[in-house]
């Protein structure tokens, strides 16, 4: 039988080269398109030290519509997975038409490729911030979203979200599985790929990495008297392997069922960032050091998902804890130092 071929945008980035990994074990043939903005072409040759399959790759930015048209051409894929995009919640209020060109642009774009080459099938990475502020911090897909939308870079997903919806509605071949995320963190467990952006960290994670290279000198706890059980925030952290098999999940079930789905991938139990500086501490054997600020405006107490539609109908659920991601990413770290990823 002849395999599925999928193309993944940001194939380079974190989540896409965790997914890219699962899927090639899973079987897929899998290519890659990336403008490698913020991530590195080094990843291709660690994807293929994991799978033994090094991925076709193309260097492309999907604001480029010729380029984009010549990948569909050569391609001939089955479905997309779709990850570029900016991510940096600050940026994009400094920086909003950026924000909307890349990742709405750049969106369409993609989509038109897709209707003229005939692929019908797209699994997109969206995010927990198309919510916005909700009365329960207990997320569910139900919710209503697109309100009281704290950044542009939340705006943009959101309105990736609606595009998507109506061109499902004006193609009924069209299949489409929007993915809200929660946190990811952690590293494959063999330590070849982890998040190593090329831009300045913005959560709590990539900071903490920050720290335990030494290229940090402690971490900024913005507020300790917020409304949970040790007054820092609260957030659902999800381990990135687990990440990617759900989205290996969707994939499988996109050409059943509805035309558009959609799931939260959380773990569906919030953690502090106290917590989390202890279970860094715990599993590294070192303090990390770190010191109270005041809060920051739009930070919300806590927010976390409620997955069970995913596990309901992907037969999808979180496997890997706190303390894996920790232990994962301390591993991840040592590698990049001694050169190996």
């Amino acid at each position: 039988m002849k395999k599925e071929k999928i193309l993944l945008t940001g194939g380079t980035g974190y989540i896409g080269s965790h997914t890219a990994v699962e899927l090639i074990e899973a079987g897929y043939e899998v290519e890659i398109l990336d403008n490698l903005l913020n991530s590195k072409i080094i990843v291709l040759d660690k994807i293929a030290e994991i799978t033994g399959v090094r991925p076709k790759f193309y260097e492309v930015d999907l604001r480029d519509a010729e380029a984009l048209a010549k990948v569909f051409a050569e391609g001939k894929f089955t479905s997309v997975i779709h990850f570029a995009g900016l991510k940096a919640v600050a940026e994009s209020v400094e920086k909003p038409l950026m924000y909307y060109e890349v990742n709405v642009g750049g969106t369409i774009n993609l989509l038109e490729c897709m209707q003229e080459y005939g692929v019908n099938q797209i699994v997109f990475s969206s995010s927990a911030t198309v919510y916005g502020e909700q009365e329960s911090p207990k997320y569910v897909e139900t919710m209503r979203v697109g309100g009281n939308l704290a950044s542009p870079y939340g705006r943009t997903k959101y309105m990736i979200e609606e595009i998507l919806k109506d061109t499902a509605t004006a193609n009924p071949d069209f299949r489409v599985a929007i993915l809200r995320y929660f946190n990811p963190i952690g590293a494959h467990t063999s330590g070849l790929i982890g998040e190593d952006p090329n831009d300045k960290p913005n959560n709590l994670m990539p900071i903490i990495m920050k720290i335990a290279a030494g290229e940090l000198p402690e971490l900024m706890i913005y507020g300790n008297d917020y409304d949970t059980p040790d007054g820092s925030c609260r957030r659902d952290y999800i381990h990135v392997v687990d990440l990617a098999k759900g989205h290996a999940k969707a994939l499988e079930k996109l050409s059943q069922g509805k035309q558009i789905q959609i799931y939260n991938l959380g773990s569906g139990n919030p953690t502090s960032v106290f917590e989390m500086v202890k279970a860094f501490s715990e599993t590294s054997g070192k303090p990390l050091p770190h010191k109270v600020a005041d809060r920051r405006a739009g930070d919300l107490a806590e927010f976390y998902a409620d997955s069970a539609k995913a596990e309901k109908e992907l037969n999808w659920r979180t496997e890997l804890t706190i303390s894996d991601a920790m232990r994962d990413t301390l591993n991840f770290l040592e590698k990049r130092k001694n050169g190996r990823a």
